[in-house]
């Protein structure tokens, strides 16, 4: 049950609703076991024919001491032969006392059913509060991970991690929190009125348990296996989906429609299969420990009537009251076992999760943070290296950006420039060295306050199905003014005011409403709202045609007016006038210095710029 108590831990801020549910639980368990217990003096009514002397010696005291069976036993009919006894008739006693217990046992179904009904009222909000809280936490986890955890892993694996096993679990584990609640009570209480009967018979009862658990116990442990499996099988299904729905155009475009289509029928194939299986496993549980119980049931029956009943060391009134008692003990183990099935279902779920929500974060915010109150001076990178695992991608890097410096970063594909630029924010840390702001290492400060110093656009215009005013002021509280302004210095007023809505226009997903260029330009907006004195701009004109470039490229020259810029181009028409060119190559810096410098080396830039027709 450890899985069950790692879900539970979110349940600390529900701990009234924990008690007043385990209140009205314990109560629906005693009121259950009442309305049974009523039984047997009805039984004893419908089938002694005691006659008015009969009846009269039960009037007499006690003669049992103590609170045992036949204590209890003889005041019971001690109170119903003085409700017959008054009566015109022992036949009209009878049904009176049958009509007063007939009462009895409809107001104590009452209680129970309403006691139940509470338990579950408060049940609610600790279900629902913790499978929200848990979301919450694998949100905000996923959100505080380095980038390199999400390059090991699949997008559509991730979602399904975040959604489908995170309602596996309240499917699973919380859906069985009101067995869990209320079934032991119900079976201790029952079992202890059982030992109050005949400690003998309950005793040779309990001798069946171990069997029981054994057979549910194994039947768990298969259908944790089958569901790990299955939600292994439901990640692939997703990762299919967002491929498809991400790469739609290509698959047209390739006429892939039916290879797409096979492949994520395969994989649904494979999870039904593995689904049959789990549901078949665990509808098995129930009905097991119901013929298990049944076999204790008839045992019981067999036994208790030739040594107990027949011999005459228990009446048959109060045999047959334990025999419903016996019976009342089985829903609530046949409900524990379904529970335990589905604990084991979620369990898979759990481990799922814990990928996540227990993964490394090795970029965090240092114990005892340095200041870090603007930037001055300049960015250095002092020795740095950094490697994917045992790929080294920058070897021995020392470079010092001055402020209201230009660098660019070119160099043929997997040279390293986009992981060197990434390194400034702390999208990664380095491997050995350290990059320092005004002399201060960035791993020594607090990394908001680093990242407050740097915007970042990306070739990849990433912005969000929201409206153009919430993607320019994305991350922060700006006003209406300060928007229109960053959009003009971005030269995207003049589109954005001919959209149908103006800025409270919605841009789509991905803002696919709009053209390359008119994207990259509200990136660029976002950028120059937030006015940083860094500004990263990797390939930002690379995925543009001509015009929209120009555009761009207009816009980037007054961004990176009066700003410390970090440039990565493939196209090097648009760094010829950068302060410094670093041409990185195999991770190292090959040549550094300005386009007429390089270019008279006719080294690896000349290459490069030769390869473009460089004019």
């Amino acid at each position: 049950m450890k899985n069950f108590f790692r879900v539970l831990k979110y349940a600390s801020g529900y701990k009234k609703y924990v008690w007043l549910t385990v209140l009205f639980n314990v109560l629906y368990a005693v009121f259950n076991l009442l309305s049974f217990a009523f039984f047997i003096p009805v039984l004893e009514i419908l089938f002694e024919k005691s006659t008015a002397v009969e009846l009269q010696k039960f009037l007499a005291p006690n003669p049992h001491h103590g609170i045992n069976i036949k204590s209890v036993q003889y005041g019971m009919q001690q109170w119903t032969s003085e409700i017959i006894l008054q009566a015109e008739s022992i036949t009209a006693g009878k049904s009176r006392v049958l009509l007063l217990i007939a009462g009895i046992i409809v107001v104590t179904f009452l209680l129970k059913n309403a006691c139940r009904y509470f338990a579950m009222f408060f049940l609610s909000p600790i279900r629902n509060g913790v499978i929200s809280d848990l979301r919450n936490a694998m949100f905000q986890k996923s959100m505080h991970l380095p980038l390199s955890f999400f390059s090991d892993e699949k997008k559509g694996d991730i979602m399904s991690r975040m959604t489908y096993d995170v309602q596996e679990v309240e499917w699973s584990i919380l859906g069985s929190l009101e067995a869990i609640f209320r079934e032991p009570v119900s079976i201790i209480l029952v079992i202890g009125s059982m030992f109050f009967i005949d400690a003998k018979l309950t005793f040779f009862m309990l001798l069946f348990m171990p069997i029981s658990i054994l057979a549910i116990a194994f039947l768990g442990r298969g259908l944790k296996r089958t569901s790990s499996k299955a939600q292994d099988k439901m990640g692939d299904l997703l990762s299919i989906m967002e491929e498809m729905l991400s790469g739609l155009k290509v698959i047209k475009a390739f006429g892939a429609e039916k290879y797409t289509s096979a492949k994520f029928e395969e994989n649904n194939n494979r999870f039904k299969q593995l689904s049959i299986r789990l549901f078949r496993k665990r509808d098995l549980a129930s009905p097991l420990s119901e013929v298990l119980g049944m076999i204790t049931i008839a045992s019981v029956l067999v036994i208790g009537g030739i040594y107990f009943v027949f011999d005459g060391g228990m009446s048959g009134s109060i045999f047959i009251g334990y025999i419903l008692l016996l019976y009342l003990a089985i829903a609530p183990i046949k409900n524990i076992a379904g529970a335990y099935s589905s604990v084991q279902k979620g369990a898979a779920a759990i481990d799922r999760i814990d990928k996540i929500m227990k993964a490394e974060n090795s970029i965090v915010d240092p114990q005892n943070p340095q200041p870090l109150n603007g930037f001055e001076k300049e960015i250095e990178f002092k020795n740095v290296c950094f490697s994917y695992e045992k790929d080294e991608v920058l070897s021995n890097i020392n470079l010092k950006i001055q402020k209201g410096k230009s660098i660019a970063l070119v160099g043929h594909s997997g040279g390293g420039k986009s992981t060197l630029a990434d390194l400034i924010p702390r999208f990664y840390d380095v491997t050995k060295g350290e990059i320092l702001i005004d002399g201060i290492d960035i791993r020594s400060c607090k990394i908001s306050a680093v990242r407050s110093l740097i915007a970042v656009v990306t070739q990849d215009s990433i912005l969000f199905n929201d409206t153009v005013f919430n993607n320019i002021s994305f991350g922060g509280s700006y006003t209406k003014e300060a928007v229109i302004e960053a959009a003009k210095v971005a030269n995207a007023h003049e589109f954005i005011a001919q959209l149908p809505n103006g800025y409270d226009s919605i841009i789509g997903d991905k803002g696919d409403k709009l053209s390359g260029g008119q994207r990259q330009r509200l990136c660029i907006a976002r950028a120059v709202l937030k006015n940083p004195p860094i500004l990263i701009l990797d390939e930002a004109t690379s995925a543009l045609d001509t015009a929209s470039e120009k555009l761009v490229q207009e816009a980037l020259q007054k961004v990176m007016s009066n700003r410390t810029s970090v440039v990565i181009a493939h196209r090097l028409s648009t760094i010829q006038h950068a302060d410094e060119i670093i041409v990185l190559d195999k991770g190292k810096i090959a040549e550094r210095g300005k386009h007429n410098d390089l270019i008279a080396q006719k080294g690896i830039y000349f290459q490069l710029c030769q390869m473009q027709s460089f004019q």
